[in-house]
């Protein structure tokens, strides 16, 4: 791809400082920008920068005044951070959607269908019954189940597995090696000390605007569904157990395990490697630090938590700093016990 300077400033709605007509063909960060590159400066740590990138262009904001001379060209635009993004979401859609058609050999069940300006890799597997949208990107390696419905633009990348009777919404994007659908952690102890395999007979749920990271796991329910609405992001590496409902907008951290039949509010923020236990729910604009465990519902909306097992910060670091001077109290608590 390749634009000019004057292009990308009509995309942001910014004015170009500089030379309109260059062009730019990728996006550099600016301390290693080279000639045909576009790069930005949002954070004052990296103005020194500046003064230095060989990038053809860097977006900047509307107030930032140079201490010195400047040889890139410039965009000036509102706030240069989400100038940036806005330019890295229009560089991503155009990637992510620019396949299209069929690679062989792929497989569709004749039963199934799919929308309009698709596309399915090579090896890829469509099982019975489904039903996929229009705008669905689905990579090399995918094996979606029988029964399944995809809604519209919808990017499954390589590896990802759907199984058998699950719902996605629209706008959703599953990254490598994501499995939905998976059986739930269901074994009923028996009186000789072994498991009997609970089976898993529900499904899952997925809304609109649902990002999954890569390796990630939301097992099916045992009945009923495990569902996740709208806008939840959940990062690489997450554990989501069966029957777990999580509300909107929530975002879920690397390394993290919900336990079965916990429901999650919305718009909650939960940290790296958080533990939450099964049967418990949890109440809008929670946040969970990372590490911690959460033990208990949490009734009143608008907590952050913190330690193991989980409870309100402020009494958390009070107690914390009682801890750690356990040793001191314990050492002037045997003085006076000599002195008694």
């Amino acid at each position: 791809m390749e634009f000019t300077i004057e292009q990308v400033a009509a995309l942001l709605n910014g004015k170009v400082e500089g030379d309109g007509s260059e062009k730019v063909n990728r996006l550099d960060k600016i301390q290693e920008g080279k000639p045909g590159g576009l790069s930005f400066l949002a954070n004052e740590k990296y103005e020194t920068y500046i003064y230095e990138t060989e990038a053809s262009a860097v977006i900047v904001s509307e107030d930032f005044q140079a201490k010195k001379a400047i040889s890139t060209n410039l965009i000036r635009v509102k706030d240069a951070y989400t100038g940036f993004t806005q330019i890295l979401e229009a560089y991503a859609q155009f990637t992510k959607y620019s396949k299209s058609g069929l690679e062989e050999p792929a497989f569709m069940h004749e039963s199934s269908t799919i929308g309009s300006d698709f596309y399915r890799g090579a090896f890829s597997y469509i099982g019975k019954n489904c039903s996929i949208g229009n705008n669905v990107k689905i990579y090399p390696n995918v094996s979606i189940g029988d029964n399944v419905k995809i809604g519209d633009n919808c990017i499954i990348q390589s590896g990802v597995k759907i199984g058998h009777d699950c719902i996605i919404g629209s706008n959703c994007e599953f990254h490598s090696g994501v499995v939905i659908g998976s059986d739930g952690f269901g074994f009923a102890p028996q009186a000789d000390g072994t498991y009997k395999t609970i089976p898993q007979i529900g499904n899952v749920i997925i809304e609109d605007n649902v990002n999954i990271g890569a390796n990630t796991t939301v097992d099916r329910a045992t009945m009923g569904s495990t569902i996740l609405r709208k806008g939840v992001k959940l990062d690489n590496l997450v554990q989501i157990a069966h029957n777990v409902i999580i509300g909107e907008n929530t975002v879920i951290a690397a390394q993290t395990g919900i336990s079965g039949s916990t429901e999650i509010g919305k718009n909650c923020v939960i940290a790296g490697k958080a533990g939450i236990v099964g049967h418990i729910k949890i109440a809008n604009n929670t946040t969970v630090g990372a590490n911690t465990g959460v033990s208990k519902s949490i009734v009143e909306p608008g907590q952050t938590l913190f330690g193991y097992m989980g409870f309100e910060m402020k009494s958390f670091l009070k107690s914390y700093a009682i801890f750690r001077n356990l040793p001191l109290l314990q050492d002037r608590l045997r003085e006076l016990e000599k002195k008694q």
